[in-house]
């Protein structure tokens, strides 16, 4: 098990329960295994392992993730390509070199 976090508890990341048919896509797309099926349905297994990329909810099929991308370790690797700067979203994680 890892011993640091993206962001402390993912607070953007939802499921919406009722939407999902357990397709598995997200766990196909998520790069840190945040999910996993459980009852036919998509679950959060790790939510501190989301980086808020929303690579989740952009793939969804029935649109029942929703994560607000743009935010988080995810945001500060990009902006920090774009810049030319190290990347820092302040977790203090050390996960994006911040």
């Amino acid at each position: 098990m890892k011993s640091w976090m993206y962001l402390k508890n993912g607070e953007s990341l939802s499921i919406d329960a009722g939407r999902c048919t357990g397709c598995g896509t997200c766990l196909e797309v998520c790069p840190h295994g945040v999910f996993v099926l459980a009852g036919g349905k998509a679950v959060v297994a790790d939510r501190g392992a989301c980086m808020e990329c929303g690579a989740c909810g952009k793939n969804c099929p029935l649109g029942a993730i929703a994560v607000s991308s743009g935010v988080g370790c995810a945001a500060a690797i990009i902006n920090g390509r774009i810049r030319g700067t190290a990347p820092d979203c302040g977790c203090g994680g050390g996960c994006c070199g911040g």
